[in-house]
């Protein structure tokens, strides 16, 4: 399945190349004053590792393959929706007239984009399905990749699975995303464990403040008063980790995301899984959608369904969702090493190398 939907994105960023070869400044979409060859671009934080390493590098460099005259202009809110909103507006205040668009707030966006859209400002939702009308929305399947993370997490209990307590260390309650991993992983875990007996939502995906739940979990419950734990993605995983081993506490932590730390993690046995979503059809599709709306070309060839808002205000968006896979420590070297988003030796530095041997990873 995965294999399919990257020879099928590579087909059609081929496909759409051809067709948006033209001169930027051709658009007749774009109106008199409009900045008609620049792309807005703008990502929700970097706590979490991915955004500066791959989906920014990674929609960049197709969006310049598609259109190379293009320009992109880049910014990252760090994790403030305020901050966010004066990059948006400016973005519309300097003219550009499509903006790819990752929230740090789905909600608190709603009133910007409808504002952008009276302007005739398109806006590409990224990974997080914002509020308002938006002409695209390219991600996953969120709540199915919760529900890969409830089952990974309950093979990882094993025959205890049925009698264990679980702690669950949940998202950004800003971040819509967040309730379908949540919901996903409930499905679950709510029929395969014995009980979820503390759960906490971390703003901001703040690794230091799961540190600080996972350890408020410990008081509470006591050592033995839990036998796994869920994380929501790698970064938080780190913070809980380090929590469980000031205390001396072992027991299955999932992620998401598949950071080069959370794959050292697993490989080490601290952690049991995450989650290796392909970034790159998911850039490659935005970069390909921005550019078609800046050239007022149709992009349906690049999306397969529609949605409707989390709101149910905004109906029938047309959207792309991609799969997930589990990563254990038996196929990091069939799948992040193999499709080449980690190399070997980034992964097995010599702390990690009598593992890297071990997992077959080389």
């Amino acid at each position: 399945m995965t294999r399919r939907i990257v020879i099928g994105t590579a087909a059609v960023s081929m496909a759409v190349s051809l067709a948006a070869c033209g001169k930027a400044g051709d658009d007749k979409d774009s109106g008199s004053g409009g900045d008609s060859k620049t792309i807005g671009l703008l990502l929700p934080e970097n706590k979490t590792t991915r955004y500066e390493t791959f989906d920014r590098p990674m929609i960049e460099a197709k969006i310049k393959a598609l259109c190379s005259d293009c320009d992109v202009k880049y910014n990252n809110a760090g994790g403030d929706a305020e901050t966010q909103k004066k990059q948006f507006d400016a973005l519309v205040t300097q003219g550009i007239k499509v903006i790819v668009l990752d929230t740090v707030d789905y909600k608190a966006a709603k009133s910007w984009i409808q504002q952008a859209d009276k302007k005739g400002v398109k806006v590409v939702a990224y990974d997080r399905l914002a509020e308002g009308p938006i002409s695209a929305y390219i991600s996953y399947d969120n709540e199915k990749i919760g529900r890969l993370q409830g089952e990974a997490l309950v093979k990882a209990l094993g025959d205890k699975a049925k009698s264990s307590n679980v702690v669950m260390i949940n998202g950004s309650p800003l971040d819509p995303n967040a309730p379908f991993f949540k919901k996903g992983a409930h499905s679950v875990l709510d029929t395969q464990v014995k009980k979820v007996v503390y759960e906490q939502d971390i703003p901001d995906w703040s690794p230091d403040e799961a540190n600080k739940k996972m350890g408020a979990a410990i008081d509470s419950l006591g050592k033995k008063g839990f036998q796994g734990v869920y994380s929501a993605n790698d970064g938080m995983a780190g913070g809980i980790i380090t929590a469980l081993k000031k205390q001396g506490v072992k027991v299955p932590v999932g992620g998401q995301d598949s950071e080069l730390a959370g794959l050292q993690r697993i490989l080490a046995g601290e952690q049991s899984f995450s989650i290796y979503k392909q970034i790159k059809p998911q850039a490659d599709t935005t970069a390909g959608i921005a550019v078609k709306l800046l050239k007022g070309e149709k992009f349906d060839d690049l999306t397969n369904t529609k949605v409707d808002s989390l709101s149910g205000e905004f109906k029938g968006i047309p959207s792309r969702l991609y799969d997930a896979t589990v990563v254990t420590k038996e196929n990091i070297g069939s799948t992040i090493v193999a499709d080449k988003v980690y190399k070997a030796s980034d992964i097995c530095t010599a702390e990690y190398k009598a593992a890297c041997d071990a997992a077959g990873i080389k």
